[in-house]
């Protein structure tokens, strides 16, 4: 059976270890037998109890096994089968800890027994004390094999190849282990699992910082020497993940993070939608250098209509303000919104000159005018009044209808295409892959800022409140409200990030109260893979 994260954190004193040790005719599981068990069931220090039995193979031991065991076929002629053992030793483990000296070979020997009489194979968490060794004692003795540590560590009990007399030494070397493995805050069911992984590390010392951490939802924060937050992340179970960074993280920047770390602080937080927003809002206030998020949203750049100009055109800004113009994004980069910005001056006319009209005409057109894929008011080659029909255009297409940009391009696409002119195709396909995810990801942020109060049952019951797109039911994530006009882009990530767990939750959240409208009437996007074909 699986166990529970509760489970699993089980402080050590109260998890039930049952050491187990097996005496075999050989190496195979599939071809030798079981010769005795022996079995000792631990918690707290104290011994519970112990099982020993022989245990007939049904088979000749070899000579070799005798020696080693001392066991003969004598002895093992008046005892039970395998078959009539197994349920007397089942319940004797029950859902303990399996734990053994190379224990994969005792299990496996169990599990191939339990197949042949017909029973499911043992489903406890189990811990290798020999695995264990090799992490905390290597460098303090020449081998890990259980005699050799019995001595060095001076052991109550010393192993004979007997299976009850290994089965005690091995319970005495767990104690031992877990004496060493609680300096590296190895305190808890789920650290003692994870240990031999974590041990290879080069900063395991630095384990130490996780032994007081909860193991609850929240956010965690890794600061360096001098209090500077170098990371920022979130978890459903802090203590677990934040451990996690000395097993299984192979991420480049992990071993320099690590070797920065001193300190560890955690936020605890009600839910994941409250980690993550959190989580955003202190990657922006602290800005950590391990952070890549921290770097990316100062480059989101707009795509700015400037509405405020006679002739308004397409720019690229880093800032938008509410001036009464069009502003698209934010988008990722200035390079993204210089693909969109190429998307839609393909099919309209808009100019492309930076400067300001002058009021007095110059002698000729621009370049771009007499490429035929731009209008030059500059010139006086179109009123002001038929430049305002393609802007009106441009307006209508980023706004209500996006089919009036896009359809040119598709046509255009399969035009090429048919032409088996692919590159060229593969070009304009992009650009309005580009277009289409701007204006989505714009759909989707507004959606949320429109629908003004929000409020939401969780599957837990817990209700969660948004305003303007914003989470606010919580004390430490309360804000002053947004003003109207463009998006700011510092609060994109906090917004998407909210979008992205709407998205996921829809079916499991009951919609409580809602101020103004939460689903879009505006018509779906086409969606341009490289078939051209599908649509969400």
């Amino acid at each position: 059976m699986q166990r529970s994260f509760d489970d699993l954190g089980t402080p050590l004193h109260d998890v039930t270890f049952c050491v187990i040790d097996l005496e075999t005719t050989g190496g195979s599981p599939a071809a030798c037998e079981i010769t005795e068990v022996g079995a000792v069931k631990l918690r707290g220090g104290e011994c519970l109890g112990t099982f020993q039995t022989l245990v007939n193979p049904g088979a000749a031991i070899p000579p070799a096994i005798t020696v080693l065991t001392g066991i003969t076929e004598a002895m093992v002629l008046p005892a039970p089968r395998i078959a009539e053992v197994l349920p007397s030793l089942l319940e004797f483990v029950g859902g303990s800890v399996i734990v053994g000296h190379n224990v994969r070979f005792d299990l496996s020997f169990l599990d191939a027994a339990l197949a042949t009489n017909g029973r499911a194979r043992l489903a406890n968490r189990w811990i290798d004390t020999a695995a264990l060794a090799r992490r905390l004692v290597f460098d303090e003795v020449p081998n890990c094999r259980l005699g050799t540590l019995a001595d060095r560590l001076r052991l109550a009990h010393k192993p004979t190849h007997r299976a009850l007399a290994d089965a005690l030494a091995t319970g005495d070397l767990l104690h031992a282990l877990l004496e060493r493995a609680g300096s590296l805050g190895v305190l808890g069911l789920d650290d003692l699992l994870e240990l031999p992984t974590i041990r290879a590390h080069p900063s395991v010392s630095k384990l130490r910082l996780t032994a007081r951490l909860p193991r609850s939802p929240g956010v965690y924060l890794f600061r360096g020497r001098t209090g500077r937050v170098l990371y920022v992340g979130k978890a459903s179970n802090l203590r677990t993940r934040v451990r996690s960074y000395f097993s299984g993280e192979q991420r480049r920047k992990v071993g320099a993070l690590l070797r920065e770390l001193e300190s560890i602080d955690t936020v605890p937080c009600g839910g994941p939608l409250e980690a993550a927003v959190l989580e955003v809002r202190l990657i922006h206030e602290h800005l950590p250098p391990y952070n890549r998020q921290a770097k990316l949203w100062r480059r989101y750049a707009y795509l700015k209509l400037t509405l405020d100009e006679r002739f308004p055109r397409l720019s690229v800004v880093r800032v938008a303000r509410d001036d009464g113009c069009l502003y698209l994004g934010p988008l990722p980069s200035t390079a993204a919104a210089r693909q969109v910005a190429d998307a839609i001056e393909s099919v309209v006319a808009l100019r492309r000159c930076g400067k300001r009209v002058p009021r007095t005409l110059k002698p000729g057109p621009c370049a771009p005018a007499q490429l035929g894929v731009a209008t030059c008011p500059c010139a006086g080659a179109i009123t002001e009044e038929d430049y305002g029909a393609i802007v009106a255009r441009v307006v209508r297409g980023l706004t209500i209808n996006p089919d009036v940009l896009l359809e040119p391009l598709d046509r255009r696409m399969r035009g090429l295409a048919d032409a088996h002119r692919f590159e060229e195709a593969a070009d304009v396909r992009d650009r309005a892959a580009a277009l289409v995810r701007a204006i989505g990801r714009q759909r989707q942020l507004d959606g949320l800022r429109n629908a003004g109060r929000v409020e939401l049952e969780l599957p837990s019951g817990k209700a969660t409140v948004l305003a303007g797109g914003r989470l606010i039911d919580e004390s430490r994530l309360a804000f002053d409200s947004v003003s109207s006009g463009p998006l700011p882009r510092e609060l994109v990530d906090e917004l998407a990030c909210i979008a992205r767990w709407l998205e996921a939750e829809a079916g499991r959240v009951r919609l409580l109260c809602c101020e103004g409208e939460l689903a879009s009437t505006l018509p779906r996007l086409p969606r341009f893979e490289p078939s051209g074909e599908e649509r969400v």
